[in-house]
């Protein structure tokens, strides 16, 4: 096997980003304090054709360098917004048809791999801030808790990687 150089990878220009059919997926960052996670959110979104990114509370926006860094240009593909208020964004984004699924750790909350996805609705996936999770009062208004089952000694992951695990997972559920 050999390795393929980008220009064999036969990716889409910004334009043609832009244009292209999205995935019924918007993520919240609620109260991110790592410029690098939000890059590397970027970069995920990128890859699946996410809707939207909103960037709420303490959660910085771009051009930022140290979020380009990670983002490698996705700042530039991926469409964004910055919303102060997360719980606000929830009942908006309710509003709009939305399955708002918390990304955190709770009573009752449906392991990723039990999800069951429909391909006729739309989906606000919020991942909260490194240290405290995502707002108990977000947390109360969503409309399911997604948690990812973990085995080890740690009690979390990191955002970027949960951003990565649980957008594959519901990209690929909803193309099959």
């Amino acid at each position: 096997m050999r390795k393929l150089k980008n220009s064999e990878l036969d990716r889409l220009d910004v334009e043609a980003f832009k244009a292209a059919k999205k995935t019924p997926i918007v993520i919240v960052l609620d109260n991110i304090r790592s410029l690098n996670n939000i890059g590397s959110v970027f970069r995920t979104a990128d890859a699946f054709l996410v809707e939207k990114i909103y960037l709420c509370g303490i959660t910085a926006k771009p051009p930022h360098k140290d979020i380009q860094k990670t983002a490698l240009g996705a700042t530039e593909s991926v469409a964004w917004e910055y919303v102060e208020d997360t719980l606000a964004l929830v009942k908006r984004l309710q509003a709009e048809s939305y399955t708002v699924c918390a990304i955190e750790q709770a009573e009752n909350a449906t392991f990723l791999n039990d999800l069951r996805v429909a391909a006729t609705k739309k989906y606000a996936l919020v991942l909260g801030n490194e240290v405290k999770g995502v707002l108990q009062e977000v947390v109360t208004a969503s409309d399911v808790v997604v948690e990812i089952p973990q085995y080890g000694t740690k009690h979390s992951l990191n955002i970027a990687v949960t951003a990565g695990v649980v957008v594959w997972d519901l990209w690929s559920k909803l193309k099959s």
